[in-house]
């Protein structure tokens, strides 16, 4: 049988092979007998495309590139995604048993055809299936940005929960912001490689040379097989530290959930444009570590963050520790000098030191807590100053 003679007779059997290989489908791909009615008659229609196709470049093989994106250009994109690239080679495989079952015994020339011809195809289900995934790792690296972006701000609206969904956040419970600066080789897969197995789920944000993690505890089945589990999130940060550029890496607060990422990613950001104002800052560094230097700047978050932890809460404990902690900050923490000034006994000072300490959780008898200390004596009382010296009728108007 010369070539036109085998064109012709192909042509008149390819509806009898589509026909065949559905039902081949069927009984083999349990996939397929699963999928809903519509999607089966995609498949169908692929599987057809390819029949066809196949005929087609028998009579020109030049035509090979073409040819092999037409079979999948007949595919709708929902069905791209629904179906895997595992599948589609099996899909592939079942009609070119199918076929080679058909020819056997029309020549070896046509069965060499069949073989050199599904390995095209297979190489186009390949290249169609590596450009959708990289379309939508750009989509989701755009999208993540997007997301990073709005937590930075803290304008979040009632997308924002869709979207973090459409990204595959794996996240529960806490999360923290950690900002620091992006490395000249940034790899973002060994960063995320990182964060599985500390147990954690992240959101990357690149902002020019600024780097920005929203670490979430991740649900177990997202976690790596060796993943640790329940380390403090300073102890996640200084694991992830070597995946930053060089400089400060700045920590913010522990916060209940990811829609309050924003009060976390305020505090670290803040904390991360005055961290240089320390010289011996640690790497990483807690916000709440910086929060004289951020006082200073002007962030308003951290000046009521110090006189709502401390100066309010001693106050409303004793007037004997405020008045003990003003006079050891005042006097070079001297408890000797201290004693002097209140007329007590040295012990006395310690006493009331320690009660401090165990009140605000901050210790004055260090040098860098004393200047977090003296620092929210200063804006609490500055505060306290301001509302006593407000007219009566202006302190009842905002009671």
């Amino acid at each position: 049988m010369d070539k036109v003679e085998t064109l012709a007779w192909l042509r008149r059997i390819s509806g009898d092979l589509a026909t065949v290989t559905i039902k081949r489908l069927d009984d083999t791909l349990p996939w397929y007998a699963e999928m809903p009615p519509a999607r089966r008659s995609a498949v169908g229609l692929v599987a057809q495309a390819g029949i066809t196709s196949f005929i087609q470049w028998y009579d020109d093989p030049a035509s090979t590139p073409w040819i092999a994106a037409d079979i999948f250009a007949a595919a709708p994109r929902e069905l791209l995604r629904s179906v895997s690239l595992t599948q589609t080679l099996q899909l592939i495989r079942v009609t070119v048993e199918v076929t080679e079952e058909r020819v056997a015994g029309k020549g070896e020339h046509l069965r060499e055809a069949i073989l050199l011809y599904s390995r095209e195809v297979a190489f186009a289900a390949a290249d169609v299936y590596a450009r959708a995934a990289e379309a939508r790792g750009l989509w989701d690296a755009r999208l993540e940005a997007l997301v990073v972006d709005s937590i930075l701000t803290g304008e979040a609206d009632e997308e924002l929960p869709s979207r973090i969904a459409a990204l595959g956040w794996h996240g529960h419970g806490e999360v923290a912001v950690l900002v620091g600066t992006t490395p000249p080789q940034f790899d973002v897969d060994q960063l995320r490689r990182t964060a599985r197995k500390l147990g954690v789920d992240v959101l990357i944000g690149v902002q020019g040379s600024r780097l920005v993690l929203v670490v979430g505890r991740a649900e177990p089945a997202a976690m790596a097989e060796d993943a640790v589990t329940d380390l403090p999130f300073a102890e996640i940060a200084r694991r992830l530290e070597p995946g930053f550029g060089a400089g400060y890496l700045v920590l913010g607060p522990t916060v209940p959930a990811l829609v309050d990422a924003s009060q976390s990613a305020r505090a670290a950001l803040a904390g991360f444009a005055v961290a240089r104002a320390w010289r011996h800052a640690p790497r990483p560094v807690e916000a709440d570590d910086l929060l004289p230097e951020r006082a200073l700047a002007g962030d308003p978050l951290a000046k009521l963050t110090l006189v709502d932890r401390i100066y309010r809460p001693l106050q409303a404990h004793s007037a004997d520790l405020v008045a003990t902690l003003w006079a050891y900050l005042d006097n070079g923490r001297s408890l000797e000098a201290t004693a002097r000034e209140l007329f007590v006994h040295p012990n006395t000072v310690r006493y009331r030191l320690k009660r401090v300490s165990e009140v605000i959780g901050w210790d004055a008898t260090g040098p860098r807590e004393a200047l977090i200390l003296q620092t929210a004596l200063i804006l609490g009382s500055i505060g306290a100053d301001a509302a006593r010296r407000r007219p009566p009728a202006a302190r009842r108007g905002a009671g």
